[in-house]
């Protein structure tokens, strides 16, 4: 999907920013509902709830749990929600879970302004996965990473769990990538140019059977954390994508592959009409079992991003029908004629502010200036070790010499990570002489 708007709102008509600044009314954080449910068959799901998380590490990331809770006016906490499905045993979710949203946030500078904040929070998602990853090799797990700050919701994923929006309107939004190579043409040709191999199970020289599978090791997705076993070819680098709610609220439906092996997103969506976040999570869950009966783990996660109580009625604790008010309400039943003209409320506008799904690290960690200037430059991007100047590889070392990237500019990578880098695109041990690795200027 085509991105439709900048951080700062570029690709909002003109007409609609002008009529905010004209509406002299702070629109105040959302109320954060949300409920979880899971049907455990192999007991390698697990989910991270952090209703309110402080940015800065150490105070609110790692173990998780956490009771429903109002998203506040405090502005230096965020809401993060997750879930790790884990395959070939739990400990790569475990681990995961433990360690991940302390790495993302490790990789944000500090003293930035929200929306700088904003911006800088897709590449801290690709550098907290990587390090993750390169920080625990054995199993693997997928991983759908939701953070909500304010009226922003930003996802990041690998492989096949999903999330999905409905907004207060009712239109739906993708806000995660499916890794399965089935479902991924482009994964394929990554995979098999960074030297895997893609195929069905054959048995004594039949037609394959069954899904396309990374060879050696038989695993479905191109995309996970951990998974050394496999190969580097399958990379933890995420899909990110964000968006801006209106402040007519949104629900986010996050679920495993139990989930949706079992249940169209359109079917999940019509069984959880009405419900509040618990009871709807709950029903979906119950609803995929019934379906397929319990082949895998069925983990749902429903957060309810709501309007604060000042802007609508009471919903802290809403009935049966005012959620399905909410969420099936058209602008012209709720929004007065005054409202719209000052441009005050959005009744359901969705901004795309940013979406990349590349693997590569050159393209994903590199942010143009000025955006680019958050960062420490003798920092690695990865894993953040300070480094002396001269240190460390610039992340575009390896583009061809004719390339108009300047590969004398950062970001720059340690040498551990340079490595991972190249093993996850199948250069490790070979170099072409059209390549130059070249060091960070002193």
């Amino acid at each position: 999907m085509e991105v439709h708007a900048d951080v700062d709102g570029s690709g909002v008509p003109l007409a609609v920013l002008l009529k905010r600044e004209l509406c002299n009314q702070k629109v105040e954080r959302p109320d954060i509902l949300f409920g979880e449910a899971n049907k455990s068959k192999k007991g390698e799901d697990f989910t991270l709830l952090l209703p309110r998380c402080h940015r800065t590490t150490g105070e609110g990331g790692g173990s998780g749990g956490g009771e429903n809770a109002g998203g506040g006016d405090d502005d230096d906490t965020i809401s993060v929600f997750a879930i790790f499905d884990g395959h070939n045993g739990s400990l790569a979710a475990i681990y995961t879970r433990e360690n991940l949203i302390n790495n993302v946030l490790a990789a944000i500078p500090p003293n930035l302004t929200s929306e700088e904040w904003t911006a800088a929070l897709p590449r801290a998602l690709v550098a907290g996965f990587v390090k993750t990853d390169k920080d625990f090799q054995t199993k693997g797990t997928t991983v759908t990473f939701v953070i909500i700050d304010g009226w922003v919701v930003t996802v990041a994923s690998v492989g096949d769990s999903r999330c999905i929006l409905e907004s207060a309107e009712g239109s739906v939004y993708f806000l995660s990538a499916d890794h399965r190579l089935d479902a991924n043409e482009e994964e394929v040709e990554r995979v098999t140019a960074s030297g895997g191999e893609v195929g069905r199970i054959n048995i004594a020289g039949g037609a394959g059977i069954g899904p396309l599978r990374c060879w050696p090791g038989g695993l479905c997705l191109s995309r996970s954390i951990g998974d050394i076993d496999v190969g580097e070819f399958i990379v933890p680098v995420p899909h990110v994508k964000q968006v801006k709610l209106s402040n007519a609220g949104g629900r986010l439906v996050i679920a495993s592959d139990g989930v949706w092996d079992a249940l169209c997103f359109q079917e999940a969506l019509n069984y959880i009409r009405g419900l509040p976040a618990e009871a709807a999570a709950n029903r979906i869950v119950k609803e995929a079992v019934t379906s397929k009966g319990l082949r895998d783990d069925t983990t749902c996660i429903v957060v309810d991003i709501l309007p604060p109580e000042k802007l609508s009625p009471p919903l802290k604790r809403p009935g049966k029908g005012v959620i399905k008010t909410l969420f099936r309400r058209r602008p012209s039943d709720e929004m007065s004629e005054d409202q719209m003209d000052r441009g005050c409320l959005e009744p359901d506008v969705v901004e795309e502010i940013y979406e990349e799904g590349s693997a590569m690290l050159a393209r994903r960690l590199n942010i143009n200036y000025p955006s680019g200037n958050m960062f420490k430059l003798h920092d690695c991007a990865v894993c953040q070790l300070e480094m002396k100047p001269g240190e460390g590889t610039s992340v575009h070392g390896n583009m061809p010499k004719h390339s108009r990237v300047d590969p004398w500019g950062g970001p720059f990578l340690c040498s551990s990570c340079q490595l991972k880098k190249e093993a996850m695109e199948g250069k490790l041990h070979s170099r072409n002489s059209q390549f130059d690795v070249r060091p960070m200027p002193k």
